[in-house]
């Protein structure tokens, strides 16, 4: 695989990343194709997690964007008890690997960590996260986020800004 390649969609993660911790939400938005769908499933048993989210359980699942987009309406305008106020959060990303699906697209495959810091209480969630992009200009759009929590018990509420 051509390094530019991995160090483009590297920046390209970096810069997601930056970009909820900002809470800079439009601009987060605009990463994600109108029809991206965003899932992150729920773990069956130890080891084993749903895979498909129309028949299984999912810790979150929105069909194309505009799940986000609603989650970021109800988080600006104060309606969203669980955001409110929202935390701070430091998202770490590793362990990038790319793979070439077809011409005009490729997967990306991370591991993350988000930190978070709400009400005087520090936490963590972290996984793996697999993407689908394509490429847009000089940078990439995400037509599909994979996410498997792998510390899926937790005492907090669980939002898009915690992956």
């Amino acid at each position: 695989m051509r390094s530019d390649l991995q160090q483009s969609v590297e920046q390209f993660l970096y810069r997601k990343a930056e970009l909820c911790d900002q809470r800079q939400w439009v601009d987060y938005l605009e990463l994600f194709d109108e029809n991206a769908e965003f899932h992150i499933p729920q773990w069956d048993s130890e080891h084993v997690y749903t895979t498909d989210p129309k028949r299984g359980m999912s810790l979150m699942y929105y069909a194309d964007r505009t799940g986000l987009e609603d989650r970021v309406f109800r988080i600006g305008t104060g309606k969203s008890a669980a955001s409110t106020p929202l935390p701070r959060t430091l998202h770490q990303v590793s362990n990038v690997t790319i793979q070439e699906v077809s011409d005009s697209q490729l997967e990306a495959r991370a591991k993350w960590v988000t930190h978070v810091y709400r009400f005087g209480q520090s936490s963590y969630f972290y996984g793996n996260v697999t993407y689908l992009l394509k490429p847009v200009g000089f940078s990439w759009l995400i037509l599909k986020k994979h996410v498997v929590l792998l510390n899926d018990t937790i005492d907090s509420v669980l939002d898009f800004y915690h992956v």
